[in-house]
Formats: structure tokens, sequence, C-alpha cells
């Protein structure tokens, strides 16, 4: 079999996320070939600051390097679809920033080429990769907290909390018709619909935008720059800032989570509870070392990460020995991991642990649901019918029972 050293990646994206990916994948023994930015100035100009051999002038560029055979998409949203579908029909392998997609058409759309192709088709929901999340997978779907009951939660940050804030998700046309829950709150459903195996199945959506109007630079911004322009645009702001959604899960599970971009003192905090008929966990990404178990009638515990008192599950994600932090690139190296596994037999696994074209579409249906409840202050059932049968979410009356 071949190596990981054999396989050659490019990546798509020269900003904060591309850069992580470029790393991830050094740390996991990946040679990176090149990478493309949004110029072929920048594509040269990147490649040089992170030492990679080449870069691309354009897609068809990258496509022709015979040495590629995984291309890592980083690109701004409205990008994904087109790229992502252009590397399948090329034969090369593929991981994908969320969302998948702008629309559900589109995920649709992908899934449908992915499944047809039989390569390998991730999404980056690095997430579930935190050696916690990988135990906590293990012994919710192993029974170890019972019947599960209550899953609440949140993911707040700070980073759009000033009118001056900007970044190209702000605005529809690049980053879709979602914002907060396209870009992170698709995190938190992603990880407790992995952590519990429960789909959402409705859910009822408030969506508000507390900044109507923000200060465009004149200039180009980084993801997460701290730097605010002296030359400014005012842009109206038609995504939304904040996000509060009720969800029932399959077999009767129910659920909340609050979705925040400018939540003060929040850097990046996805939280969650689950609880269950006999015990409770919890768990935070600010925090992302220790995990609260809750008890009745025994006090409660805090398990700090470490492979010789997590399950195999946690021990096989765990990179380091107990008391030596790992955080959220670490993720990444984890996540990418397993996604090359499958890479090196040339398919799909029959059940892959990270997250497929088939997860980034039920992340873009949920969405359907979300703006349907949100625009008709309704439950929406999350639509779930074959791809040309309809893809709008259906507004009902769903019983409270």
């Amino acid at each position: 079999m071949a190596r990981r050293s054999e396989i050659g990646a490019a990546v798509i994206g020269s900003g904060f996320i591309g850069t992580v990916h470029v790393e991830a994948l050094r740390r996991i023994g990946v040679h990176v070939t090149g990478v493309l930015g949004s110029t072929a100035d920048r594509s040269t100009e990147s490649a040089a600051a992170l030492d990679v051999p080449r870069g691309y002038a354009s897609l068809d560029d990258l496509l022709g390097d015979p040495a590629v055979r995984v291309v890592h998409v980083t690109s701004p949203n409205q990008l994904h679809h087109r790229q992502a579908k252009a590397i399948l029909a090329a034969g090369r392998h593929v991981v994908c920033e969320k969302p998948l997609t702008m629309t559900s058409a589109e995920s649709a759309d992908l899934l449908a080429a992915a499944t047809a192709s039989g390569l390998v088709a991730a999404v980056n929901f690095n997430l579930r990769f935190y050696p916690l999340n990988q135990h906590v997978s293990a012994l919710v779907r192993g029974g170890g907290v019972g019947d599960v009951r209550l899953v609440t939660g949140r993911y707040f940050q700070d980073w759009l909390l000033f009118d001056t804030d900007w970044n190209w998700r702000l605005e529809k046309a690049e980053g879709g018709a979602l914002r907060a829950v396209g870009d992170i709150g698709s995190h938190w459903l992603d990880l407790t619909t992995f952590l519990t195996g429960l789909r959402v199945e409705a859910l009822l959506a408030e969506l508000t935008t507390f900044i109507p109007v923000r200060r465009k630079p004149a200039g180009s911004v980084l993801t997460f720059s701290t730097e605010r322009a002296a030359d400014t645009i005012p842009v109206e702001i038609d995504t939304e800032d904040v996000a509060l959604i009720l969800l029932r899960f399959e077999g009767g599970a129910r659920g909340s989570v609050a979705v925040s971009q400018l939540s003060p003192g929040r850097k990046n905090s996805l939280a969650y509870e689950i609880d269950g008929s006999t015990s409770a966990l919890g768990w935070d990404s600010e925090t992302p070392e220790q995990l609260w178990i809750g008890h009745r009638d025994a006090p409660n515990e805090i398990l700090i990460r470490n492979p010789a008192l997590m399950n195999a599950a946690g021990r096989a994600a765990a990179r380091l020995p107990g008391g030596h932090v790992e955080g959220f690139a670490d993720t990444f190296a984890a996540a990418f991991s397993a996604v090359y596994d499958d890479v090196l037999i040339g398919r799909p696994s029959a059940a892959p642990p990270y997250a497929t074209f088939a997860d980034g579409h039920e992340e873009m249906r949920i969405g359907d649901a979300v703006l349907e409840s949100a625009r008709t202050g309704r439950w929406v059932e999350v639509d779930r019918r074959p791809a040309g049968a309809g893809t709008a979410a259906r507004a009902e009356a769903v019983p409270t029972r």
C-alpha cells in the first residue's frame, strides 16, 4: 500500500483556514504540492509564505498537475459547488470546508457526483475529532448515559461584535443566506448528531440581525483580523448575527441551540450538554481538555483528556499523553488522518468517521428548515425526500407532545 508521503494534495484558499489545512497536512506526512489563491499573484505570494512548491494560476492549472491526488477547498462558500464538482470530474478526492455549498440543490448535486465517482468526498467538520468528543460519541451510542432526552448548547463568538468588523461571510452573495448558522451553527448541529447518532427531525428558529448596517473596509480584510480600516463604505446586512433554534431529534429527544457571532468575550465557544436517563455529559471547545459528567446520586465528575482513562475511540483520536494539551489545530490533523486512510485505499470506507458530502447535504437541508421556520414563525420538518422530489422544507403545525 502507498504511504501518505506519496500522496500529493493541493489547497484552494490561502487565508486563515487554508493555512491551517496546509500545516495539518504536513503534520500527517502528506506532500502539499501547492496552493491556489484568489489571484495568480496571491497564489505565488502564499506559496512562498507557506514554503510550498507551487502557486497555481487557476483551478485548471491545479487540476493539470499530475502530482495532485486530493484537493482541499477552503475558498468562499459561493465557489464550493463549482470547484468541488470540477475536482471530482477530474478524478481527484476532495475535502471541502463547510458549509458544503450555498444551497441544498447544489449540495444534492455534489452528493450525486461524489457517489457516482466513488472518490473520497469529505466535509471538514473537524470538531468531531477532539479526543473527548470521540470518547463521548462511543459512550453515548453505547448507552453510557441511558436514553438521550435533551441536547442543549451554544456556539458563541465575538469577532463580529462591532459595526466596523467585516468579513466576506457577511454578504449573502458570497456566504449564503445563513451566516451564523451556516458558518458555526452547522458545526454544533453536525457534532451533536455525531455524538448522539440522532438526526434533527423538526425545528423552530428565530434569526436576528442586531447590526443592520456595517462599515465595509474599502480594501480587503482577513478573517479574525483586528485591524480597523480608515476608509469604509456603509453596507446593509441581511444575514443573521444571532439564531435561536428549538430542536426535535429522532427517537423523541428534544434540544435547543443558540448561535451568536457577537457575544463579548466568547472567542470560540461551542458548548453542549447531553442529558440522558442515567447521566449527563457537557463540553466546551474553549476548555477542550475537560468533560463534565453529571450524576443524580453520586458526585459529579470532570474527566481530563487522558488516553489511559478514555474509551478506545477517545484513545485512537488522542495524539499526546494526558497533561499535554491538544487543541483546535490538532483536530484537523486527526480528521485528515481519517480521510487519508480512505484516500490510501482509493475509496470511502463503509462507515467513515469523518463527515462526508452526505453529512454536508444534511446540514444544508437543516439550513433550509431554519430559513423556512424563521420566515413563517412555525415548526418545520427537515425535508429528506430524494433529490428531485422537491427540496423545500415543509412548514407544518408540528405537535408539541
